[in-house]
């Protein structure tokens, strides 16, 4: 018997997947390009919005005689337990292998942002918290163990990690973003792609591109950025995510920039992600994006228009159930409306996809290996617990109160106290499926700050009293919070978010928030709190900063943890106990006040504070802030000769010494100031960081490897460029905690770049005896 070439695993890819395509009818390709979601009814509350009228009822045993491209969240639908999960996806697969002609599973897509979004998986701290951290390497170890999770029961892509830059932090999707700043989203989301690829799963890059940056911070708003800003801020982290990531997947956003759908761009999609970037792997839609250029955008009045549109930008595949790519693509295909061509170019996207994670080889099978399914490990845990304490922020802590005694009395008040879900992210399996599910226990052990405290300070006397819920105004429970902390040598206020969808929540997809004050009447509580004159310890347990300015100088100290996972108890805990020595730092700047937003630091100068305002935008807690327990001095600063070529590069040293006496670590931040470009530009900007621990005594010797590339920006024309002229590098522990500066010149002509420039400024720590 003659194995047919697309068969055959020592043929390339591209050979195998041509002759595919060439045996396929209409039918079987447009098959190949939208998903399948089982188990999402047209009816009742669902996870994503519009669900209901988007979705179609249809006969499974008639669709996949034709095959299927992807199979949309078996195991982040509903609870299911992992090990049967697996096994029932495997029997899917082979049903699916058996209808269709050739043989070909549909590729599973899953959820990952904060881990594998299923039941009874790890928990582990949302994107925010991993900017926090500043630690690309342990990032991608996170998502190394989220990859091997998923393909430990037949899934073969993830839809992480979201690259979208802060650009307003009333947004309710905040915590799913890294920060403000695109070289931290980059380069952390970067990470987290490599750690995803490693083990075999498709990362996809989201929401490409401008999501974030929606008018008056509406989830699905309209994005007024211009066309610089769109460039030089929301842009980078998705090229840094690709070119050194090696993501295979793109979703598209669900918004429009300057009237035109992400998903009917074909300037975005086609001309800057695979003409100008060398993009080679699949563009996936946003759920139901295809649809919603008829039905929300209105840029098509038919189903059939709409895909066209979709197809011809740049769009693969349809998620997360057939709508638009189905019959009326095929019909519309067949009545000489959309060209065949456009179906050809995506099917033989995703075939060629398939192909290369083994979906066409004979020797395929959809079984997992025979071991037993445990998603969330002592390893896992042990993982998001170091995740979780690295990325803990000490905002404040002036008079020392913190640590805490181990013998103290600690009153612990707050409605983030006792709820373990209080730890969570919305796209946390407990707050993102769970709450439709009532009935089914939580499935993975997380212990609220209270019971953690309680563990942690054996010899103290803690009490507890809730005081107010998060988003209700009912302040009737006050009185007894403060009769608690009024019995106490320290009141623990520990305050926050509900992570929600749609409106459920205070953070989460579509919980856009007006302001920046602490929801309900959580404002009123810490104001009782710190009236009674007992030293109050302001616990944050959040998805975005909140202004913090009407408590300055009131609180004995202030710690913030976004949504730290599920061990994120123990990881504060340990932080109030001093077991854990606080390291992490601000992806987002903290306001002083709950309006005069947006704001973020990236800010040219007359974003800055001046006497043409009376409001005042700088923060109370700037971008990269945060405290330790112990002390570094920054020493020894040597750079080379100032004068450098516009094409060339220049090294900066300093010795970081920890001056105290405990272990801890420092975050080395390197900015960039411009002083006069042809554009303005913001006044600091961060290029480059390393986070480096020390012992007590102990010293390292950071080197910052700059290169011109990372000084570019775009120009009036349009293009990128290296303008001749002044610099300065700034070393700092947070924008606005500069401790060294060096002066620099570069020199030769204004530069052109391409995407073939240095994207990251490389960083080495040598330690010193």
């Amino acid at each position: 018997m003659t194995t047919a070439p697309w068969r055959d695993p020592g043929l390339p890819a591209d050979v195998r997947v041509a002759d595919l395509l060439s045996r396929m009818t209409l039918e079987e390709k447009t098959a190949q390009l939208y998903g399948v979601w089982v188990g999402a009814g047209t009816d009742g509350d669902g996870v994503a919005p519009h669900q209901q009228e988007m979705s179609d009822d249809f006969d499974f045993d008639e669709l996949i005689r034709h095959g299927l491209g992807q199979l949309t969240r078996p195991f982040g639908t509903a609870p299911v337990d992992p090990e049967a999960g697996a096994r029932s996806l495997a029997r899917a697969q082979r049903r699916i292998a058996a209808s269709g002609r050739f043989g070909i599973p549909a590729l599973v897509h899953e959820e990952c942002l904060a881990g594998f979004t299923a039941w009874r998986a790890t928990a582990y701290p949302v994107p925010l918290a991993w900017g926090a951290t500043f630690d690309p390497e342990l990032v991608a170890e996170m998502a190394r163990r989220i990859g091997a999770d998923l393909r430990s029961v037949g899934v073969h892509q993830g839809l992480a990690p979201v690259l979208d830059v802060v650009r307003d932090p009333r947004w309710g999707r905040v915590e799913e973003t890294i920060g403000e700043d695109p070289y931290l989203v980059g380069t952390i989301g970067a990470a987290y792609v490599r750690g995803l690829e490693s083990a075999g799963v498709v990362a996809t890059l989201k929401h490409f591109a401008g999501y974030a940056s929606s008018a008056g911070a509406r989830n699905l708003a309209p994005v007024r950025a211009g066309t610089r800003e769109f460039a030089d801020v929301t842009l980078p982290p998705f090229e840094l995510a690709l070119r050194e990531g090696g993501a295979r997947s793109v979703m598209a956003a669900y918004t429009e920039t300057d009237g035109v759908p992400a998903s009917a761009d074909m300037t975005l999609l086609t001309e800057l992600l695979r003409e100008e970037w060398g993009f080679t792997g699949t563009v996936v839609s946003d759920y139901f994006g295809v649809g919603f250029l008829q039905t929300l955008h209105r840029v098509a009045g038919t189903d059939a228009e709409a895909a066209h549109a979709a197809l011809a930008a740049g769009i693969d595949v349809e998620l997360p159930t057939l709508k638009c790519y189905g019959r009326p693509l095929a019909e519309a295909v067949g009545a000489g409306e959309v060209p065949e061509s456009l179906v050809d170019r995506a099917a033989g996207r995703v075939l060629l996809q398939k192909c290369e994670l083994g979906l066409l080889d004979e020797d395929w099978r959809p079984e997992p290996p025979e071991r037993p399914v445990d998603l969330d490990s002592a390893a896992n845990r042990a993982l998001a617990r170091r995740l979780a304490e690295e990325s803990v922020v000490l905002l404040d802590n002036p008079d020392g109160l913190l640590p805490l005694p181990p013998d103290t009395r600690v009153a612990v008040v707050g409605p983030r106290a006792a709820d373990p879900l209080a730890m969570l992210g919305c796209y946390s399996f407990p707050s993102h499926v769970l709450p439709r599910h009532p009935e089914v226990p939580t499935g993975i052990e997380i212990a609220p700050l209270l019971e953690a405290l309680r563990t942690e300070l054996p010899d103290a006397k803690v009490t507890f009293a809730q005081g107010c819920e998060v988003a209700e105004p009912d302040p009737s429970g006050i009185e007894e919070a403060v009769a608690r902390a009024a019995e106490a040598d320290v009141c623990v206020a520990v305050l926050g978010d509900r992570a929600g969808l749609f409106g459920r929540g205070t953070s989460g997809e579509g919980c856009d928030a007006s302001d920046l004050q602490l929801p309900g009447v959580q404002a009123d509580l810490l104001d009782a709190l710190v009236e009674t004159g007992v030293p109050v310890v302001l616990v944050l347990l959040t998805g975005r900063p909140y202004a913090l300015g009407r408590w300055q100088g009131r609180l004995g100290a202030v710690v913030q943890a976004f949504f730290p996972g599920e061990e994120g108890g123990p990881a504060v805990a340990g932080v109030l106990s001093g077991r854990v020595n606080p390291s992490g730092r601000l992806p987002v700047s903290v306001p002083r006040d709950p309006g005069g937003q947006p704001w973020t630091y990236l800010q040219p100068p007359l974003g800055l504070a001046g006497e043409v305002s009376n409001l005042d935008p700088t923060p109370l807690y700037p971008f990269g802030h945060g405290r330790s327990y112990t002390a570094f001095t920054w020493e020894d600063v040597a750079g080379g000769d100032p004068r450098v070529p516009t094409e060339g590069s220049y090294e900066l040293s300093v010795t970081v010494r920890n001056t105290g006496d405990r272990e801890g670590a420092e975050v080395v931040q390197l900015y960039l100031h411009d002083p006069v470009a042809s554009v303005t530009r913001p006044d600091v900007r961060l290029i480059g960081y390393r986070r480096v621990t020390l012992s007590p005594g102990g010293a390292a010797r950071v080197t910052f490897h700059f290169h011109a590339d990372l000084s570019s920006f775009t120009a009036r024309s349009g293009h990128r460029v290296v303008e001749p002229g002044a610099l300065e590098l700034r070393l700092a522990a947070s924008s606005t905690d500069v401790r060294h500066t060096r002066r620099l010149t570069l020199h030769g002509p204004r530069r052109l770049l391409g995407p073939a420039r240095h994207l990251v400024c490389e960083t080495d720590a040598r330690p010193l005896d």
